[in-house]
Order: structure tokens, then sequence, then C-alpha cells
């Protein structure tokens, strides 16, 4: 098997880029099962993933078990599997964790790729029989993942260390206002304290002020708020420490995890650990066959 395609031309994509991004691209085939691989990457790896299956699947059809049908859903955000009646997910492989797409030659129904779980971490390489269309389904993955690509670093791929930098300084912010509580409260607890050594024993009579202020003026207390003095020198007050309501609002929306509408503003840590993922399963990169698709190297762009 093998098929290598040249970057510098223009690819003729059998799909327009719309329906990858907006809709999806359906196929139907027949699920061999997965099975875990040693590696993410390799011709002979997925060889015997397949030899694997569809000896498990020979001794199941000697029992009168059938093959089961599947839908597959490519899009740029992965290929999904699906019970073609209930439309049920079984599995979402993100194309990211994605490394190794394959369509046997010698067998045009069957086709495979690998893919990382994202439990388990383990590699497992899917098999399935397609109906002749196994060279169509690996050119889809092909062009989602290239695209995929693309819209990743376009919406924040080159940004990832920035994130990283203000994820930073936002857990330095929590730290501070922490300590800032915590300093307040040793601060009432000693302003008590004074309070209680200068209270009088009682029938001493008439209690004195409690200020030794030569100006005879009233003792600071830190927990009256202050006036805020004018500017000086012509430099306006510092910012509040307090940080907008909406400034740890998460940007992604709801579930599923969206790569794709980033903006520049705080990533806690669940979202920046997912985008780290993507840029390293990005950087590795998609191979076709032996071509491996990816762009210039992500280290260049971020």
């Amino acid at each position: 098997m093998n098929r290598a395609f040249n970057r510098k031309k223009d690819k003729s994509w059998m799909h327009t880029p719309e329906a990858l991004a907006k809709h999806y691209i359906p196929y139907n085939a027949k699920f061999l099962g997965n099975t875990e691989v040693e590696a993410p990457k390799g011709t002979e790896v997925v060889k015997d993933a397949v030899r694997k299956l569809k000896f498990q699947r020979h001794i199941k059809k000697s029992e009168g078990q059938k093959i089961p049908k599947v839908e597959l859903q490519i899009s740029i955000y992965g290929v999904k599997i699906l019970d073609p009646k209930t439309k049920d997910v079984q599995y979402n492989c993100q194309l990211h964790r994605i490394s190794f797409c394959a369509d046997d030659k010698t067998d045009k129904r069957i086709f495979t790729f690998i893919c990382k779980d994202s439990e388990s971490n383990k590699h497992l390489c899917y098999v399935f029989d397609s109906e002749k269309c196994a060279e169509e389904i690996t050119l889809t993955i092909g062009q989602a993942f290239d695209l995929a690509y693309k819209k990743f670093l376009e919406s924040g791929g080159k940004d990832v260390e920035t994130r990283k930098q203000i994820g930073t300084l936002q857990k330095r912010i929590q730290e501070l206002e922490s300590e800032n509580s915590e300093l307040k409260k040793q601060l009432l607890d000693l302003e008590d304290q004074l309070m209680i050594a200068h209270v009088p024993p009682a029938g001493s009579g008439s209690m004195k002020p409690l200020s030794t202020d030569v100006f005879d003026m009233v003792p600071f207390s830190p927990v009256t708020p202050l006036v805020p003095l004018p500017p000086s020198n012509g430099c306006p007050p510092p910012p509040p420490a307090t940080l907008p309501p909406d400034y740890r609002k998460d940007l992604f929306g709801a579930e599923p995890f969206d790569p794709f509408t980033c903006g520049s503003a705080d990533f806690p840590p669940d979202i920046q650990s997912k985008l780290d993922e993507m840029q390293e399963g990005f950087k590795m990169g998609l191979t076709l066959e032996g071509a491996v698709f990816s762009l210039d190297p992500l280290d260049s762009r971020c």
C-alpha cells in the first residue's frame, strides 16, 4: 500500500471545505472491530490488526454472528461511528488523535485507521468493510485532517504558549487574592485583641478615648473603607484587584469542546490541556499509506 501526495501542488479533494466544516460526510460500512496496537503508525501494524480482527470475525461468523453495520460521519471534528438505526454514537475519534489511515489495495473494501484512545491513551486500530469505498473514505479523513489542522492554527493554535502564560498569571492572581483574604482576617483578629486590651475594668469611672495620638485623632481602623486620594503626578489610581464577572467565563461554551471558536482570553486548566493535546496530535501528523499530512511545523507557528 503506497500513495504519496506532493504538497507543492493543489490536491483535488472530492468534497468542499464547507461540507466538512459545517456538516459531515456520511458513509455506511461494516465494523470488524478495534484492537490495541503497539505503534501509532505503520503499514505492517495495521496489517497485523486486520489479520487478527478478520480471524475473530471468522470465528464469530461460524457461531452465527453477523458483522454489525455502522454509519461513519466524517467532519473537521473527527470520525464518529454510529448505529445506523438509532444514531447512537459508539465511538468518537477526534482527528488530532488519528495518526494513520490506510486502505487495502489487495481488498478494495477494507480500510483502517489508528486512533489514540482518550481515556486509556492506548493506540487502537479500527477496521471496516466499506463495500469498495475504502479509498474514498481514506481520502475524506485526510481532507478533514488537513482542514482541521489549518483551522486549529487560524483559530488559536498559534497562541498556545500565550495562553499558557495567561493561565499562569491567573493562577498567581488567585493565590494573591487568597493571601490577601488571609491577611485581612489576621488584621481583624489583631484589632479585636487591641480593643479588648484597652477596655477599662468595671467601676473604674468614665472610659477614656482609646486614641494615644498626640493630635487626639480617631484611631485608624483597617476595616473602615478609605476615601480614595486624588491622582498624584497626573497618574490615575491603579485598577481594582477584582476581575470582571465574565473574565473566567468558558469561551468554548457548552460541551462538546470546540477548538475552532477560540478567542483572546483566559483558558481553564482543562481547556488548556485539551489545546496542548491537540498541538501534540497535529504535530505528529496523519499518515495516509506513507504520506504524512502536515503543514509547517507547529513549533515555528506557536
